[in-house]
């Protein structure tokens, strides 16, 4: 009996284990099942993803010669669609990009559009309008990032000293991908297309080396060097990153001359001669400590005068490479920047940014253009167009990456900035371009005709 009763309670205790394990096994199985499911889920998702992409970009595609005839430039309506289908719309993109992913897009698109612009410049025009991209760098600039951190030590007590001069510093670059509505604009009178052109692609590389100065002394990392630090600093990125570019250009020039002269490169691949110069030219300067930007505008410029007649034709493939590019950034800094950063403007930032906008660039570029024969009007209009863009969203992830105390608040203002400049000058281009353009014929003034 007891024999028995010992066997029936073991085999009861073996049955239970038996289910107890084979519910542990279904549990796992159940698991890994719809673990597989979330990443067959998710890989749809993503395909998702990119056919909205590229049927956003064809149908675009097909009406962007009347949307460029209308108030309202591309990166509006690519910051608003990202806006719609993100996380604040209709939910359909989960705006989880990177920082670092994020950076290297924008990077790689202002870099195309730097050495594309300065490429297709007038260099007679510029050689002989020089004086209005000089003052602008070299009294403008500064007096934009003096202002600017002192209108910012004003308004937020969250930031040090330091960190106010970076947000300055930061919102005194100007970009060339939105000011583009003005540069190709043909109304605009030559002298000042050349000057915006040629200032919005060297003030990012005069930047970069004093951004670097403000983090380090925000972070505490500096405090050794002399006061002449932060100047050799800047000297050595923008000879660096000039030096990059005429050499690597005029290495890339010669090449491309023989291999065409010897039938050796076909026509698919000469489209894509010219981004690969460019973005070497940007990569080979930042690795060797010198300024990507710098050498991707100065690159693009000497490319075109060693070219010529050719450069149009060569550079089009790569225009049409940065165009796709800056379409999918402003996508992205609608969906994943606005989207998530937005709900945090305050009434400090919103009126930082619109000072930014105006005062803290206008004031400082209207100054330093005096005695240069413009008219006010120009000076205004050369002041109103620094449109803020894809330098800036660089620069506010560099300082983010630093971990400093402000980052944050930094980004926010940035973000505000952006955005507001989308708008502002997008819907400002066409109409003032044509004002100044017609005043000017009316006038027949010789220092801009």
């Amino acid at each position: 009996m007891l024999a028995a009763g010992l066997s029936a309670r073991k085999n009861w205790y073996t049955l239970k284990g038996f289910r107890v394990r084979t519910q542990r096994h279904y549990r796992k199985y159940q698991d890994a099942a719809n673990q597989g499911a979330v990443e067959v889920l998710k890989e749809i998702s993503i395909y998702i993803e990119f056919a909205v992409v590229a049927v956003f970009a064809f149908f675009y595609s097909l009406i962007s010669g009347r949307l460029e005839k209308l108030p309202v430039s591309a990166p509006i309506v690519f910051v608003l669609v990202g806006l719609l289908l993100g996380p604040l719309g209709l939910g359909w993109f989960r705006g989880d990009v990177s920082r670092e992913t994020f950076r290297v897009l924008v990077d790689i698109t202002l870099v195309l559009i730097l050495f594309i612009d300065a490429a297709s410049s007038n260099t007679s025009v510029l050689r002989s309008a020089f004086r209005i991209p000089t003052r602008m760098l070299l009294l403008g600039l500064p007096g934009s990032i003096a202002l600017g951190g002192l209108v910012a030590w004003l308004l937020f007590d969250s930031l040090s000293l330091y960190e106010c001069a970076i947000l300055g510093t930061i919102l005194a670059a100007t970009d060339a991908a939105l000011g583009k509505a003005v540069i190709t604009n043909p109304d605009v009178p030559a002298p000042l297309r050349e000057g915006l052109n040629s200032e919005s692609g060297l003030n990012d590389g005069f930047c970069v080396p004093i951004l670097l100065v403000f983090i380090a002394l925000a972070m505490g990392q500096s405090g050794e060097g002399s006061d002449i630090r932060p100047l050799m600093l800047v000297a050595e990125e923008v000879g660096v990153g000039a030096m990059v570019g005429v050499v690597v250009v005029s290495v890339a020039a010669w090449l491309l001359k023989c291999s065409v002269r010897l039938g050796w490169i076909s026509p698919v691949w000469i489209q894509i001669a010219v981004p690969a110069v460019a973005v070497s030219c940007f990569a080979i300067a930042q690795s060797i400590h010198g300024s990507g930007y710098i050498a991707a505008f100065v690159g693009g410029m000497f490319f075109g005068v060693l070219t010529g007649d050719s450069t149009h034709k060569l550079v089009m493939p790569g225009e049409g490479v940065a165009e796709a590019l800056a379409m999918l950034t402003w996508l992205i800094f609608g969906i994943a920047v606005i989207g998530q950063i937005a709900p945090s403007f305050t009434w400090e930032i919103v009126l930082y940014s619109l000072l930014s906008l105006t005062v803290i660039r206008m004031l400082p570029v209207f100054i330093s253009l005096a005695g240069t024969g413009e008219s006010s009007v120009n000076k205004l209009f050369l002041g109103w167009f620094g449109p803020r863009g894809l330098a800036s969203i660089v620069f506010a992830i560099m300082v983010f990456n630093a971990n400093i105390p402000g980052s944050k608040t930094i980004s926010a203002v940035v973000a505000c900035t952006v955005a507001m400049s989308l708008i502002l000058h997008g819907i400002s281009a066409n109409p003032l371009a044509s004002r100044i353009g017609s005043k000017q014929a009316d006038l027949g003034d010789g220092s801009t005709s």
